[in-house]
């Protein structure tokens, strides 16, 4: 049995494969409420045979939102639509689904990528102040965002306890926390987007305080029995930012508080960034906190081919890998894997008769004739 294709425990999760569907915004939502895009886009997912799907960035308030267009899970309106969504999936497909909640912080605000992706100012109709450690804009020539205040962190610690109870209700099987990619809980992290002075800024420890926070905040909202992990940017990729050193001393302080895994992604906080961008860049990140700390890891970011997906987890690089981009491509890729590697894969019955003859025992349990 190929490695790639070997159960993983995360919790008492169990998932049927080490292959992950990321976390994809869509920008299709209204009112934060799940729309028939999410059903299609969301279901065709679910029936890739991939071992965990996982919602897009979910907003814990309006506030959070990355766009106007962005999911959210902060009223029932938008319970009750992803409910609907939820309840097809479960009809047709045996996958664990998770669900990344999130805050946007100072990239709060900003039309969709096919827009431009560009802030919407303030005063625009559809646009809002959006809130930061600092009042330090993303980039230059952004209206700068409002600095939290005690009770505005105490607001959002119960925006995610909220948005974890209503996650719980609607039968989620894990929820990860967005500590990545530039978003409000990497930018309490990073030196680059934090300059407070008072116990949520400056040193290490100081960073890491409301991240952790509302890590436990959520923990402390979700069933026990269900894990609860973290999306995190291993390294700024501009000097002086959150590095790779600063990751691991946050995943031992995650560890403690019963962080099921970490899921290592990077970049995102600042527009200074030089990514050094190829096939698996992201991977070695990804290995030297699993070993550092022993954590079950999640490698993300060019990992595109079965046989590149199998060496990652074959030699301990990481425990699973996480697949976004090229699952939009080909939402079929676990298939593929598959049927290269030699292994085994859930599908509906409605496309057993789709497997080619060359890869008969393509799908897992499945013994019937062709007509």
């Amino acid at each position: 049995m190929p490695q790639l294709f070997t159960p993983l425990q995360l919790g008492r999760l169990q998932l049927p494969n080490r292959i992950v569907i990321a976390p994809m915004c869509q920008y299709s939502a209204v009112e934060g409420s799940a729309t028939d895009w999410h059903m299609i886009h969301l279901g065709h997912l679910a029936l890739s045979g991939a071992g965990l799907l996982i919602v897009e960035a979910t907003a814990v308030s309006a506030r959070a939102r990355i766009s106007p267009a962005d999911l959210g899970l902060y009223s029932d309106d938008n319970e009750e639509a992803l409910a609907r969504v939820l309840a097809a999936i479960r009809a047709h497909s045996p996958i664990p689904v998770a669900i990344q909640l999130a805050h946007a912080g100072r990239k709060a605000s900003s039309r969709a990528p096919w827009d431009g992706g560009a802030q919407i100012p303030p005063d625009d109709p559809q646009g809002w102040v959006a809130e930061a450690p600092s009042p330090v804009p993303h980039d230059e020539g952004e209206h700068a965002p409002a600095a939290l205040d005690g009770e505005g962190l105490a607001r959002i610690r119960d925006d995610f306890a909220r948005a974890a109870q209503r996650a719980a209700r609607l039968g989620f099987d894990g929820i990860e926390v967005h500590l990545a990619h530039g978003y409000l809980l990497h930018e309490f992290l990073s030196p680059l987007a934090n300059f407070r002075s008072d116990g949520y800024g400056g040193p290490l420890g100081n960073r890491m305080r409301f991240p952790l926070e509302v890590f436990e905040s959520v923990r402390g909202a979700f069933p026990a029995e269900k894990p609860v992990w973290v999306r995190v940017s291993a390294t700024d990729w501009v000097e002086g930012g959150w590095d790779l050193p600063d990751t691991i001393e946050l995943a031992k302080q995650l560890q403690q508080r019963g962080c099921a895994a970490i899921h290592v992604s990077s970049g995102g906080v600042s527009p200074k960034q030089k990514i050094a961008v190829g096939p698996g860049y992201q991977v070695h990140f990804a290995r030297q906190v699993k070993e550092a700390t022993g954590m079950t890891t999640v490698a993300v970011g060019m990992i595109t081919e079965a046989l590149q997906a199998e060496q990652i987890i074959a030699e301990g690089h990481a425990d699973a890998v996480a697949l976004a981009r090229g699952m939009l491509y080909d939402p079929r890729w676990p298939w593929h894997a598959a049927a290269q590697l030699g292994a085994h894969v859930t599908a509906p019955k409605q496309y057993w008769r789709s497997q080619p003859r060359e890869y008969k025992d393509l799908f897992s349990g499945l013994h019937f004739g062709q007509r």
